[in-house]
């Protein structure tokens, strides 16, 4: 069996994780919406990921909606002790599967009832604000209302710790300044490196950096350096992309999802792969080349 504490740990507000986590955004149907076609084998991932030492789930109960973390209790409740589990409020799904802001201090304080509804429990570890300013990615505007609603939450004992996801530099420290933040989530991968330098600054205060899309979301990683890379290290290219983020930076928690075993063992497995100073020097051209397309 892999061992994926080989990459280390982080602090994820007073709960340390392994940096090999664990995304459930795929258990739901197609584009994250309705149930999946397969429960049973939704079910059987979760159970072999806790198995495997996967100690950070991350979800949300707008995926689905609702169905990720009705999965999640079903195949894991009562939780083990050292699991801990994230999700993220700020956006609602519409009828036909659209993302929708979801800002406003009622929907917030519905949204924190709704995850520990469906996953059953009295509070939740960590949850992350999701900015929803423009849905494809970060936007500039202000914070301070809906943070300041889920601040209350927290106060309430509702919620342990509190991250943003989707933010920018900007909306990070104007959160810093009403609340105590543990982790930022955006996205970021090999071809998507806009948060370089906010990573950075997150790992000189202590603060985790969880990217979301770490194999490109819904449009895989493609390159042939990351191909050729893969290849000389009997790897596969999603293996190396995984472990070049966790050699990127010693706050960056993975959280790649998928609904196979097969695929899980896969990328856990990249907890174990050591990229050289050449790989690491070939695979840092491949953002710079993406930028140029």
């Amino acid at each position: 069996m892999t061992d994926i504490g080989k990459v280390g740990t982080f602090m994820l507000g007073t709960r340390r994780v392994k940096r090999m986590g664990y995304g459930a955004m795929q258990l739901a149907g197609p584009g994250v919406f309705g149930p999946p076609k397969d429960r049973q084998a939704a079910l059987s991932v979760l159970r072999e990921a806790v198995a495997s030492g996967v100690d950070h789930i991350d979800t949300s109960d707008f995926y689905g909606p609702h169905v990720t973390n009705q999965i999640i209790r079903e195949a894991l409740h009562p939780y083990p002790d050292d699991v801990v589990i994230v999700t993220k409020i700020g956006a609602k799904r519409g009828a036909g599967g659209s993302w929708n802001p979801a800002f406003s201090a009622e929907e917030l304080t519905s949204a924190v009832h709704d995850n520990l509804r469906n996953l059953g429990l009295d509070a939740l570890d960590v949850v992350n604000l999701r900015v929803m300013f423009d849905v494809h990615g970060p936007a500039e505007g202000s914070i301070e209302a809906p943070l300041t609603a889920l601040a209350e939450l927290q106060r309430q004992g509702l919620v342990r710790h509190i991250g943003l996801s989707n933010v920018t530099p900007k909306q990070l420290a104007q959160g810093r300044g009403i609340a105590e933040i543990v982790c930022v989530q955006n996205q970021y991968n090999l071809a998507h490196r806009h948060d370089d330098a906010l990573i950075d600054d997150l790992a000189a205060a202590g603060i985790a950096y969880v990217p979301f899309f770490p194999l490109g979301g819904f449009t895989p990683l493609q390159s042939t350096a990351l191909s050729d890379v893969a290849k000389a290290l009997d790897a596969t290219p999603m293996q190396v992309a995984l472990a070049w983020l966790l050699q990127r930076a010693p706050n960056i928690l993975l959280i790649p999802g998928t609904s196979s075993t097969g695929h899980l063992r896969e990328n856990l497995a990249a907890a174990e792969l050591q990229l050289s100073a050449d790989a690491l020097s070939v695979l840092d051209r491949i953002a710079a080349g993406a930028a140029t397309v």
